[in-house]
């Protein structure tokens, strides 16, 4: 089952960073007041999940590495180039990313004799990247902004406390430290009201200001997510100021009984996104802002082997208007990711079935397989 989401960890579920190329393996207006500058940290894909199987565990490791930094190469696009410009970035698609990777640094790593699994830091090469894009035309940002306090917030009636952690911890599994708009993630305090949190998440500048004493930083952000059981819905508010400047926005995610957790995933994801389209609009447009827009997907994808999700991630990396395309997780039979398209997700099915692949709704959630 494949889960689209958002900007990680396995097991039990395979995660990665915000990015995509087609591959076998995986491996989410103020200008601002300090000046900022090129960091080559964000040339950096930090904890990317790689998985590869093959004759042997030496060949499956081999797979899994190339395969893998290709990956983390469309990944580290999608961080760089803005939204705008991602369909010019398909002519880079004959670039060997291994050819402009720095480093690699194992995470974590386990195998059989058939099979390799582990998780990767790769850093790419920054001044190569640059005349990459520069040579190609292709507009990028690479200046990190100040880094912005998260503060997760869970409400829900009688909810279980891992529901909370889980909250929290779906924020702590993104690659927060090499976005383009670092997070740096801390508790509510008990000093924070709840009259204050509902003053944040309406908009109320006076109770932004308040929140940015108590954690005694510019940038805070509440990320408040109330569960809705009888709705089936999360709602998500995102709050407070960033580096772009002051602003609150609600989403409501679809969430699966069976799972609630996904639900989570996808909003931290599309929240950081969010974040890093903020920052890239204001650099690249001078003072427009980016959000996400309501036609974000959470899909589940099925298959049977390595071959057909090959064939099923090459067909919807391919399929046109689909952007923001990224690997969640992935496992022997079943991955995660998230994308954008403008026309919704019953459009998309139709364009899909043209090319052989199943995308239905099923009991709220979209689930993905070869027809």
């Amino acid at each position: 089952m494949i889960v689209v989401q958002d900007w990680r960890r396995f097991p039990p579920r395979v995660r990665g960073p915000a990015g995509w190329l087609p591959a076998t393996v995986a491996v989410v207006a103020l200008v601002m007041a300090a000046p900022a500058s090129a960091s080559d940290k964000v040339y950096t894909v930090a904890n990317y999940p790689v998985e590869a199987s093959a004759e042997n565990a030496v060949a499956a490791k081999e797979r899994a590495l190339a395969e893998g930094q290709q990956a983390a190469f469309g990944s580290l696009l999608k961080r760089l180039i803005p939204v705008t410009a991602f369909a010019r970035a398909k002519q880079l698609a004959s670039v060997r990313g291994a050819d402009l990777v720095e480093g690699v640094r194992v995470r974590s790593e386990r195998n059989s004799s058939t099979d390799y699994i582990a998780s990767y830091d790769f850093t790419f090469q920054s001044k190569a990247v640059r005349d990459l894009l520069r040579r190609e035309g292709i507009p990028f940002t690479d200046e990190q902004a100040p880094a912005v306090t998260i503060v997760p917030v869970w409400r829900a009636a009688a909810t279980p406390p891992r529901d909370e952690a889980g909250w929290t911890k779906a924020w702590k599994g993104l690659d927060l430290d090499n976005s383009l708009t670092p997070v740096k993630v801390q508790q509510l305090r008990k000093e924070v009201r709840p009259d204050t949190i509902d003053a944040i998440a309406a908009g109320d500048g006076s109770a932004m200001r308040a929140l940015a004493g108590e954690y005694r930083s510019e940038y805070v952000l509440l990320a408040l997510a109330e569960l809705d059981p009888a709705a089936g819905r999360l709602n998500v508010t995102l709050a407070g100021r960033d580096a772009v400047g002051a602003f609150a926005l609600m989403r409501p995610y679809r969430v699966d009984a069976a799972d609630p957790g996904y639900a989570r995933e996808l909003a931290a994801v599309v929240a950081l996104r969010t974040l890093e389209g903020r920052w890239k609009a204001i650099k690249a447009r001078g003072g427009a802002t980016a959000a996400a827009g309501d036609t974000d997907l959470l899909i589940s994808v099925e298959f049977r082997g390595m071959s057909e999700w090959q064939d099923i991630s090459r067909k919807l990396g391919a399929t046109q208007g689909v952007e923001e395309l990224e690997v969640a997780g992935l496992s022997a039979r079943g991955a995660r990711v998230t994308l954008r398209y403008a026309d919704g997700a019953e459009q998309l099915a139709q364009q899909l079935a043209r090319q052989g692949l199943n995308l239905r709704n099923a009991g709220g959630n979209w689930v993905l397989s070869l027809q």
